[in-house]
């Protein structure tokens, strides 16, 4: 089992930062590919990017490349997603997602991930 528990939510004017932390708990956490997703008010929630185990791959959403970078810390157990020059549609909870690979690999896809944290809002106002 990995529990997952994301911080660094808030609000925030357009044009700002925030930086997302993704705390991970049992098992190895530099097994697990790393995921971010969000899900706004009446719409599904939607991948905005994902890091493999060893930090070499990543990948992020069309909407938000150039403007989010993930990344990891391996020794402390931790995945971040720094968030920059925020728009209002950004505004949404964001959750963290988790999954054993036994290579190094790196998905966007929702039902790939089987541990999920219980996710943090980020609301960016105009």
């Amino acid at each position: 089992q990995v529990q997952l528990v994301e911080s660094g939510g808030g609000l925030v004017q357009a044009g700002g930062s925030l930086r997302l932390s993704c705390a991970a708990s049992g098992r190895t956490f530099s097994s697990y590919v790393m995921g971010w997703f969000r899900q706004a008010p009446g719409k599904a929630r939607e991948f905005v990017a994902t890091i493999s185990q060893s930090g070499g791959k990543t990948y992020c959403a069309d909407s938000v490349k150039g403007r989010f970078t993930i990344s990891r810390d391996n020794a402390k157990n931790t995945a971040y997603l720094q968030m920059n020059s925020l728009k209002p549609e950004d505004t949404a909870v964001y959750y963290c997602a988790a999954r054993y690979f036994s290579t190094d690999y790196a998905t966007a896809l929702e039902n790939d991930y089987n541990y999920w944290g219980q996710g943090t809002q980020v609301t960016v106002s105009s």
